[in-house]
């Protein structure tokens, strides 16, 4: 099963973050198997020499760890848990892990129903978007055992520089919902002192040379201002997934008596730039709201 030593890796999904991911581990010398839904996304990892695997069941019972970067939390449900799926065609011993971000309360199904087949499971999901994936400077954040954490490690170094085991199952998701959490508000505040400058006859790239080092620094003030400023609404990361997101952080939060009105009052105006057609656009497309286009 290993290459050089080193374990065979399964990389389920291979979009806008899995693939610069999955070709990080290639650079590395793994020897990988690829799936994902549409093909022809994974081509350029397959001209790089990954193998293409016909499901990802498949991948399960060929590689040692398995890692999947999906979409939403219904897909790792069936990926996993399905008949065919990951827990039920792995190997006792192989090691999954689920870079998605998903839900905390599946992420702890998940590590159950694995155990009981002797198979590992870390929740693992990541922060610093297609930039960071494309560096391999992602902020990886992990629930699940120890001992499983330290066998991951040197696959997560390829892909991430900030990696910290969280807690147990489920305490990696909980962990990005913060992540999430934070940078909901965060956009609007990017959105507003972006939309301020204009209004203020400034030149915002100009603010932006002063205030993205001072007290407002933020991934999104320096990342995606600049984008929101020159009309680039590419996703690195999409606004659905951002809705997605905001939805499993409020449930969660609700279950544990929390109320988040920044996040609600986030989530609803990207409900609104999503219904204008913008579900496919990148966060940084909340701009569009306050500028009026």
């Amino acid at each position: 099963m290993s290459h050089m030593g080193l374990p065979t890796i399964g990389f389920i999904g291979t979009g806008v973050m899995g693939k610069s991911m999955a070709g990080h581990l290639l650079q590395a010398g793994y020897s990988l198997q690829v799936y994902n839904r549409t093909k022809a996304k994974a081509q350029e990892l397959l001209d790089q020499g990954a193998a293409w695997a016909a499901s990802p069941g498949d991948a399960a019972a060929a590689c040692d760890i398995v890692v999947t970067m999906i979409g939403y939390p219904k897909d790792v449900e069936e990926i996993y848990l399905g008949d065919g799926g990951l827990i039920a065609r792995a190997q006792a011993g192989t090691i999954l892990i689920d870079m998605t971000t998903s839900s905390p309360l599946l992420a702890r199904r998940l590590y159950a129903a694995g155990a009981e087949k002797g198979v590992r499971v870390l929740d693992a999901p990541v922060s610093g978007g297609d930039v960071g994936a494309r560096d391999g400077k992602l902020s990886i954040m992990v629930g699940g055992d120890e001992e499983v954490f330290q066998k991951a490690a040197p696959l997560f170094q390829c892909m991430g520089t900030n990696i910290v085991l969280q807690g147990p199952a489920g305490a990696g998701q909980h962990t990005k919902m913060c992540n999430q959490i934070a940078i909901a508000s965060n956009m609007m505040g990017v959105c507003e002192a972006m939309s301020y400058a204009v209004k203020a006859g400034l030149d915002p790239n100009r603010v932006l040379t002063s205030i993205a080092t001072g007290a407002a620094a933020s991934f999104s003030l320096s990342n995606l201002a600049p984008r929101m400023l020159r009309g680039d609404t590419a996703p690195g990361f999409y606004v659905k997934h951002f809705i997605k997101d905001m939805k499993i952080a409020i449930e969660a939060a609700e279950e544990m008596s929390l109320i988040l009105p920044g996040l609600l009052q986030a989530k609803a105006l990207y409900e609104k730039l999503a219904a204008a057609g913008h579900e496919n656009s990148g966060t940084q497309a909340l701009y569009l709201l306050y500028s009026g286009e």
